[in-house]
């Protein structure tokens, strides 16, 4: 049985989904990038979600997102059918498009950990060896200086979506929002602190490629792989799949951080075992999404605090 998620409104969160078996399905080329931000662009609008951050790598995609209405699981469900059939018809490809482990989402719980997050899913594309800075990914992203002030616009892609639905507009447009952790007035030093984590990772990932002995791919060369080919590059299985993320040095945040969902784990699973036992009048935590959803149980206002 997997864990229970807290879905919280107001949360922001790192979102990550694989393709499947790491095939390189979403190469960087202009009709995959107008697909991405055109479905996200939509999604987004539909349920009320904040976009902060975006990269779309051959293999998957990364999002940082504020969830203003709690509503996640609604969105990523909807997002990701658009881009998976979008890309099936793209790529005529049969079967699944997405791996089948779950999305990835961590909640980012501190400013450090929205700082570093969002440099990592924009210096993706450079710790994976494939260009030697971010800005020369040529894929769907954002750029830092975009944040809380940039627009990405697209027009219909002409596979998938009928140009006679009206839920789907001729042309959308994307508004890469500032973190709601992130005051108005301290949105240039923001943009600031992410430039420089990813000026470090920038580095760290240069100084890895030149002791292993390679070099930077480039973005023309990533331009011409096959969609159909699969990453090569070794990677970790059964790695740890995080729920929440503070930053580095952030021990007292991490320690408060876990204390909080093991309460949250603890309270659903004590309601869930009476809701299963016949009281249906049983009232579950703060942040419990799939029971409230598909049952309509009772969730307490208060979120636990440790």
């Amino acid at each position: 049985m997997s864990q229970p998620r807290e879905i919280v409104p107001g949360a922001t969160y790192l979102i990550t989904r694989r393709v499947l078996r790491r095939h390189l399905l979403f190469r960087p080329d202009a009709a995959i990038t107008q697909l991405v931000v055109y479905a996200l662009a939509v999604s987004s609008r539909r349920y009320g979600i904040e976009v902060h951050a975006l990269c779309a790598m051959s293999t998957h995609l990364h999002l940082v997102v504020t969830d203003a209405s709690g509503v996640l699981p609604r969105f990523l469900q909807f997002f990701h059918r658009i881009v998976a059939l979008g890309t099936k018809v793209l790529r005529q490809w049969e079967g699944p498009v997405w791996d089948h482990e779950a999305t990835s989402v961590v909640r980012l719980l501190t400013r450090a950990a929205v700082v570093e997050k969002i440099a990592y899913v924009l210096a993706n594309p450079v710790a994976a060896g494939l260009v030697r800075h971010a800005g020369e990914w040529p894929g769907a992203k954002a750029e830092v200086s975009e944040i809380g002030r940039g627009v990405l616009r697209a027009a219909r892609p002409t596979a998938y979506l009928n140009p006679k639905n009206p839920q789907w507009p001729e042309e959308v447009t994307l508004l890469l929002a500032l973190p709601p952790v992130i005051e108005p007035d301290s949105a240039d030093a923001f943009r600031g602190e992410v430039a420089a984590e990813i000026e470090r990772q920038e580095a760290q990932a240069d100084a890895e490629v030149r002791r292993r002995g390679l070099r930077f791919l480039g973005a023309a060369q990533v331009g011409r792989i096959s969609p159909y080919g699969r990453a090569t590059s070794s990677e970790k299985l059964g790695s740890r799949n995080p729920t929440f993320a503070v930053g580095r040095q952030q021990g007292d945040a991490w320690r408060t951080a876990g204390a909080a969902v093991r309460a949250f784990r603890a309270s659903y699973r004590a309601a869930l075992e009476r809701w299963r036992a016949g009281v249906r009048s049983v009232v579950f935590p703060a942040g419990t999404w799939w029971m409230r959803a598909f049952h309509g149980v009772s969730v307490t206002d208060v979120v636990l605090l440790v």
